[in-house]
């Protein structure tokens, strides 16, 4: 039964992954390990949803059963969300399919009898379209798609009894200390750059986030480099893409990796005393200037509004 496959480990891309999936006017067939995801998936009205039920935990290690079904039901195309582990499920599947793959597709066109797959390289700097006309395995990054959800959606739900790969065991699980920050959701976004003097100065962007009621974020390099915010802050081609209504930047140079992760963002306003900054190329209102200066009076000015 030919058709488009679909996997996620998180539910909002997977239910994003069914709705880019349904544009192709194809079968989507989504598969899932978890029964309860399953239930929630069915609102986004897959054709097909496919519950794995084996004794690993660990998605990657299905890749040779989800091979077998996708050429047993003669697939056209499987899309995968770019998660850790789906980028690992994906490569591993596309190896037993012993088919093309297409990482991080920024978009795709269906056509009749073919798809168009557009990623970003060299930073952001070129764009690289290729043509899938066969059988293909396309990773898609987080945050570039939105799921809609469907009345009265007819889906059939099945069980399959599959074999895990036993090369790869989870021996144990180690719980991450992470700030919950959900950048690609939040409507306001105050980041800082290296343009800040010492990790104090942050204070003053907490404070013009809090005026806001807007979320901290970050360059690459204060997250890394001086770590100075969590990983999770920064923003950038290897980290959070935002489309927020409001995007502030401070200190903030503008290199083709970090507007990468900004572009969707209705209105981008950037403080920076260097007038030939990159990042006023990408905003939409430019202050020229000392931040230490103009941050408190902005502050103070949105205090008395």
């Amino acid at each position: 039964m030919p058709g488009i496959y679909v996997y996620s480990d998180k539910m909002k891309q997977a239910a994003a992954l069914i709705g880019l999936a349904a544009q192709s006017g194809k079968e989507v067939c989504c598969i899932t390990m978890d029964s309860n995801q399953a239930q929630e998936l069915k609102q986004y009205g897959p054709d097909r949803i496919i519950i794995l039920n084996g004794n690993s935990p660990l998605p990657e290690n299905y890749a040779e059963s989800i091979a077998q079904l996708i050429k047993k039901e003669q697939g056209e195309l499987f899309l995968v969300a770019s998660t850790v582990r789906g980028r690992e499920l994906a490569a591993k599947t596309a190896g037993y399919l012993d088919c093309g793959m297409v990482s991080d597709a920024e978009s795709l066109v269906f056509e009749d009898k073919r798809i168009i797959s557009s990623r970003l390289m060299y930073g952001g700097s070129v764009v690289q379209k290729a043509v899938i006309s066969q059988l293909a395995v396309v990773t898609v990054p987080a945050g570039n798609l939105e799921a809609v959800q469907k009345e009265n959606a007819q889906v059939s739900i099945v069980s399959l009894e599959v074999q895990a790969d036993p090369r790869v065991r989870l021996i144990e699980t180690l719980a991450v200390k992470k700030d919950k920050i959900d950048l690609a959701a939040a409507e306001k976004v105050v980041c800082v750059g290296m343009g800040l003097d010492k990790q104090e100065d942050i204070k003053m962007a907490e404070e013009l986030a809090q005026v806001l009621g807007a979320e901290i974020a970050c360059t690459r390099g204060i997250a890394e480099e001086r770590q100075w915010l969590p990983v999770e802050s920064y923003i950038g081609i290897s980290g959070a893409k935002i489309k927020p209504s409001l995007y502030i930047s401070m200190g903030v140079s503008g290199q083709v990796q970090h507007v990468v992760g900004i572009r969707d963002s209705k209105i981008i306003a950037a403080v920076d005393s260097n007038e030939k900054a990159p990042i006023f190329r990408a905003a939409d209102y430019s202050i020229i200037g000392d931040m230490y200066e103009i941050i408190p009076l902005l502050i103070e000015e949105l205090k008395n509004a």
